[in-house]
């Protein structure tokens, strides 16, 4: 079971909880992960006095069977947990079908009924006990809800930045709810009270853009409000877009609530907030209040409410399938829903991609507010993207002739889709998914004909002290769990035979076709020409030379016969990890590959003779110039680019977008097991046919 903690919603301890109605659990998926923390929930009939180790009885809010199994626990003297959904719940509505991602466990009443005290109400009374670690994850909390404007329900897009709304006159917004809301009377409000609230607003804010803002449901007819008609009789503007609250409230000069999450939500963004009803949130100094609670005298920091109410009184699933999850991780999680919400909406007309990526492809470029097809004419990829105001995507190593002129030709936007930099544990040939994608605007990364997206932010970025001890942290983790892209090949034991003193030098191999040797270095000569110009450069080294693992595996072009190579190198090294390399060599020469960046990662030398992305900023010795790179960058500052801020990641068991930190752990946790012969085909037959699969149901369901 996992760890209690010392707060208001883990003070039991025991083995189980006990449940009366087994439909919750049906209803509310990963609703048992969620209890663990009180103890493995268990099915109570409510006849019979539960067995030894059930320390309390829990229920959901303040209905029927909830109250039924209130009524149970008071007879058998134990403790009683309300559950509530969370206030961060979730990426889409539960009436979509969307499960919560936190629930609120109160052991002492309920957070809406200001009649009697809550767990968070508690807590907040003696703030000052509140443990700094939670303090600083709730400043950390707020921050991240402030920057991505983060709500409970975070089921519509964000207001558009060029919209008009509070930029010429203050904006005031009236927030109604939906009757039946148990918050409502449990705060302490009526229909006058809305009504009093509307005009208050109105008389309070002369001059003032006063909205009404109005719930979804009660615009489509599914549910009545309190204020609709009010506003209508006033001439008070309604607004009713589906666009996220914070980003609206962040626009506001003041915000009324009854007793609305909606208010402290505004609170977060900065905003000041009055209350008409009695909110958890109310009373405490940061609210004008328009209802007194004599009982609450505590005057909490911002910091310490979101401490007691977002991280202490509320339990959280981990998005990605893990034990147990926070609710810093879950607004990450849902930040990175947002931003490709935004990022990919519309349509989006992919071209260049084998069958068997599909369904992948769908997941990394998955909005809600989007689309996403398939096409292999240039013609209608590209009358379509423009008839729907989208956009083409390419598998950049796979453009079809002419696809670029025609693009530029109708106006029609052109992105390039390639591997990320820490890709997977086996390679793309062998039918292993990828854990990272870049989607480039400009260009690609290993095309320097043009300039790229990373290459612009390579360039132009101001990378911020958090950002450069992230990519600290994280090079330091790359090196001591020795991750490279593709993690392949044995970690067995090598012996260099240079003698003592002998300067040491590795040179990978290439697929030779491929776009980043045909564009980054196509004067070079294919894999026996770095070799030779790694033999001219270094005379008296001792040249180590590395196949790729691809043209190992008998899957790409670029084999050199080992008796040629041999002419130009002094060892031959195969099956093996590149990693195992690294610690044997002094410094790396190549054309374009990525082994390069990892080399410097690792803190050698490195020597390119074609222009991958990592050259030209100073950091290697180039044989040719980057002339559009102007820029001196710190290795921790290329690592930003290159590993946090350019690509986008995806959990290869849920589809769920996630950070590099999340691959990081699972390329860790995968050692490669290669296989050679019948059961290496065998394996890429089985990855291919499950790919198949996978993508053909996808597209069923799109």
């Amino acid at each position: 079971m996992p760890e209690r903690v010392d707060n208001a919603a883990g003070r039991l301890s025991g083995d189980r909880v006990g449940v009366l109605s087994i439909g919750m659990f049906w209803r509310v998926r990963g609703l048992a992960r969620l209890l663990e923390t009180l103890g493995r929930p268990v099915w109570l009939s409510g006849l019979a006095r539960p067995g030894a180790g059930v320390v309390a009885v829990a229920g959901w809010g303040r209905k029927a069977p909830a109250l039924r199994a209130m009524r149970a626990a008071a007879r058998w003297s134990l403790p009683f947990v309300t559950i509530e959904d969370g206030f961060l719940r979730s990426a889409g509505l539960g009436v979509q079908g969307v499960p919560p991602l936190s629930v609120v466990l109160d052991d002492r009443g309920v957070h809406y009924e200001a009649g009697a005290p809550s767990a968070i109400e508690a807590d907040l009374q003696g703030w000052q006990a509140i443990p700094e670690a939670d303090i600083a994850a709730a400043a950390e909390l707020i921050g991240l809800m402030r920057r991505h404007f983060i709500g409970k329900y975070n089921d519509a897009p964000d207001l558009n930045p060029a919209d008009e709304a509070g930029r010429s006159r203050p904006l005031v917004l009236v927030v109604d709810q939906t009757r039946g809301d148990a918050s409502i009377a449990g705060g302490g409000m009526d229909e006058a009270g809305f009504i009093a609230m509307l005009d208050a607003a109105v008389a309070e804010n002369p001059g003032a853009d006063v909205r009404v803002k109005v719930h979804p449901d009660v615009m489509a007819g599914k549910r009545q409000g309190f204020l609709l008609g009010a506003a209508k009789a006033r001439g008070i503007a309604l607004e009713a877009r589906a666009v996220s609250w914070p980003s609206l409230a962040a626009r506001a000069a003041r915000v009324y609530v009854a007793t609305s999450l909606a208010g402290l939500e505004a609170l977060i963004q900065g905003v000041p907030v009055t209350c008409f009803g009695l909110p958890f949130y109310a009373g405490w100094g940061l609210t004008d209040d328009r209802q007194a609670l004599p009982r609450r005298q505590a005057r909490p920091s911002l910091e310490a409410v979101v401490a007691a109410a977002y991280i202490r009184a509320c339990r959280y699933l981990d998005p990605l399938g893990g034990p147990s999850g926070s609710a810093v991780g879950v607004a990450r999680h849902i930040a990175r829903i947002k931003r490709s919400d935004a990022e990919f909406a519309g349509h989006t007309v992919v071209m260049g991609l084998r069958p068997w990526k599909h369904a992948r492809m769908r997941l990394f470029l998955a909005s809600r507010w989007g689309r996403v097809s398939f096409a292999t004419d240039v013609g209608a990829a590209i009358a379509t993207a423009r008839r729907d105001g989208g956009r083409v995507a390419v598998w950049a190593a796979r453009a079809p002739d002419g696809l670029v002129a025609a693009c530029r030709a109708a106006d029609v936007p052109l992105w390039r889709i390639e591997d990320g930099f820490l890709r997977s544990v086996g390679l793309g040939s062998d039918h292993v998914a990828a854990a990272s994608l870049v989607v480039d605007r400009q260009g690609i990364y290993f095309d320097p004909t043009g300039p790229s997206d990373l290459e612009t932010l390579l360039e132009t970025a101001d990378f911020d002290a958090g950002v450069i001890a992230e990519a600290v942290r994280l090079r330091r983790t790359i090196v001591e769990r020795g991750l490279t892209k593709y993690n392949v090949g044995r970690a067995q034991d090598v012996v260099i035979g240079a003698k003592p003193g002998q300067r040491r030098i590795l040179v990978p191999g290439q697929v030779e076709d491929d776009a980043s040797v045909r564009l980054g270095a196509p004067w070079v000569g294919g894999n026996l020409g770095l070799l030779k110009a790694a033999r001219a450069a270094a005379p008296d080294a001792f040249i180590v030379y590395k196949p790729h693992p691809d043209v190992e595996a008998g899957n790409r072009q670029g084999a050199i016969p080992r008796d040629v190579a041999l002419g130009f190198a002094d060892q031959v090294v195969v099956d093996t990890s590149v990693v195992r390399l690294f610690d044997l060599v002094d410094e790396v020469h190549t054309m374009t590959s990525l082994v390069g960046f990892e080399a410097l990662v690792r803190g050698l030398a490195v020597t390119t003779h074609g222009t991958p992305f990592y050259a030209g900023w100073g950091l290697t010795t180039d044989r040719h110039e980057a002339a559009r790179r102007s820029r001196r960058l710190s290795l921790d500052e290329l690592v930003a680019g290159a590993l946090l801020l350019y690509p986008r990641y995806c959990d290869p068991e849920t589809g769920l977008p996630c950070d590099v930190w999340h691959v990081v752990e699972l390329l860790s946790a995968r050692a490669p097991q290669p296989a050679k012969g019948l059961r290496q085909r065998g394996l890429r037959g089985l990855r291919l046919a499950g790919a198949m699969l996978r993508s053909a149901l996808a597209g069923l369901r799109s």
